[in-house]
C-alpha cells in the first residue's frame, strides 16, 4: 500500500510540474524559467541541490515555486531534506505548511514522520487533516491509529476514515473494542471490505440503529457471504426496520436472486407484494415474467 501510494503521489506531482507552466498562460517568463530551474534539481546531487533549495524556500518568491522546492526536498535522499521539511512543517503557516507536512508523508523518513504527532497536537484542522494525509501517503496505519484511540468526534471520524482508505482492517476491528462500534467504523468496515466485523454487527440487536446501518454497509461489500446472511437476516427478522433493511441491503448489492428467492418462497399475499415492488425497483430481467404470469393468474 505504502509502495503504490507514493508512486501514484509521486507520479502526479512530477506530472503537474511537468505540464503547468505551459498550461498557465499568465505566468511570466522571468516565473517560468524559476519553477524550470527548480525542477531541474531532480536530477542533481543532494549537495548540490540543498543549498538551493533552502535559498529558494528563504527567498522572496512565489508560493507555487516554494511548493516545487518543498517536493523536491521529499525526494532527496538526505537527512538534512527531512529535517529541512520538518522545519517548514513546524514553523510556516498556511498552504506552504500543509504542503511541507505532506512532502513529509512522500519521503517517508521515520523521525520526520514521528515529529508530525506534535503537529498533530497543537495544530489547526487543516493541519491536522494533512498530518492525517501524510501518514497515509506513508502507509503508517500504526500512527494513525494511536490518533484515533484518543480522538473525539469529527477527528475520530478522520482519522477511522483514513485507516478505511489505507485498508486497516486490524487496526479497525481494534477500535471496536477499544471504542465501541459506531457508524463511523461501520462505514469505515464497509470502504475496506471487512464482511465479518459488519456480519456481527449485523446480527446484533442490541442497538438498533446501529444494526440496520451495519445491515446497509453489507450491501455495499457485497458477494455471497453478504447476500447469504441478508435473507438469513430478512428470514430471521421480527421487527419491521430490520426486514426493511435486509431488502435495502440487497437492493445495494443488487442482490435480485435473493429477493426473487424470497417472493417465491412467500405464502404472505402483502409481503409479496412489497418484494414485487423491490423486484421493479431492481429491475431484474425476471421481475417483467413474474408480472406477466401474475397478469395471467398463473402466479
Amino acid at each position: 500500500m505504502k509502495t503504490v501510494i507514493k508512486l501514484v503521489l509521486v507520479t502526479a506531482a512530477l506530472l503537474f510540474a511537468a505540464t503547468s507552466a505551459a498550461q498557465d498562460e499568465s505566468r511570466d517568463d522571468a516565473e517560468q524559467l524559476k519553477i524550470a530551474a527548480i525542477e531541474a534539481l531532480m536530477h542533481a546531487p543532494p549537495e548540490r541541490a540543498l543549498p538551493l533549495v533552502r535559498k529558494v524556500l528563504a527567498g522572496n518568491h512565489s508560493n507555487e515555486i516554494k511548493e516545487r522546492a518543498l517536493f523536491i526536498l521529499s525526494q532527496v535522499d538526505d537527512p538534512a531534506a527531512q529535517a529541512t521539511l520538518l522545519e517548514f512543517a513546524n514553523e510556516s503557516s498556511g498552504e506552504l505548511q500543509l504542503e511541507a507536512i505532506r512532502m513529509i508523508g512522500i519521503g517517508g523518513d521515520e523521525d520526520a514522520l514521528s515529529n508530525l504527532k506534535a503537529i498533530y497536537a497543537s495544530g489547526d484542522s487543516d493541519a491536522r487533516e494533512a498530518v492525517l494525509e501524510a501518514f497515509m501517503i506513508a502507509g503508517d496505519k500504526q500512527a494513525v491509529f494511536d490518533i484515533a484511540v484518543t480522538a473525539e468526534g469529527d477527528e475520530f471520524e478522520n482519522a477511522v476514515d483514513m485507516l478505511s482508505v489505507m485498508g486497516a482492517r486490524d487496526e479497525l476491528r481494534e477500535l471496536r473494542n477499544r471504542t465501541g462500534a459506531s457508524e463511523a467504523l461501520i462505514h469505515a468496515y464497509a470502504v475496506s471490505g471487512d464482511f465479518e466485523p459488519l456480519r456481527e454487527l449485523a446480527l446484533d440487536g442490541t442497538d438498533v440503529e446501529l444494526q440496520v446501518e451495519a445491515i446497509h454497509a453489507m450491501g455495499i461489500v457485497g458477494g455471497e457471504q453478504v447476500e447469504a446472511t441478508l435473507v438469513e437476516i430478512y428470514r430471521g427478522a421480527t421487527a419491521e426496520d430490520i426486514r426493511e433493511a435486509a431488502l435495502d441491503g440487497m437492493l445495494i448489492s443488487g442482490y435480485d436472486a435473493g429477493v426473487l428467492e424470497l417472493y417465491r418462497s412467500s405464502q404472505d399475499a402483502a409481503e409479496k407484494m412489497e418484494l414485487l415492488q423491490r423486484l421493479v425497483i431492481m429491475g431484474g430481467d425476471e421481475v417483467w415474467n413474474i408480472i406477466d404470469s401474475t397478469l395471467d393468474g398463473s402466479q
